[in-house]
């Protein structure tokens, strides 16, 4: 199942946007018995979302993190 979580789960609390993934606690809780095409609905909203979430997370998502480390290998 495709998932755009980054590891970073805050809630932007001005738009109730996650700051890694931009979606909000329903859709993050409920994300598992989503259909394919819910899924890809809120996909494609993600972008846009992320755009308005009033900080960005100051650490590197663990996903980050380990693609960096298996470049340096």
């Amino acid at each position: 199942m495709i998932s755009p979580c980054t590891l970073v789960c805050s809630i932007d609390l001005t738009t109730g946007f996650c700051f890694g993934c931009g979606r909000t606690r329903d859709e993050i809780a409920g994300w598992i018995d989503f259909t394919d095409l819910e899924r890809s609905t809120v996909m494609d909203a993600l972008p846009a979302r992320l755009e308005t979430v009033e900080r960005k997370p100051r650490r590197e998502t663990r996903r980050r993190q380990m693609a960096r480390e298996r470049d340096r290998a």
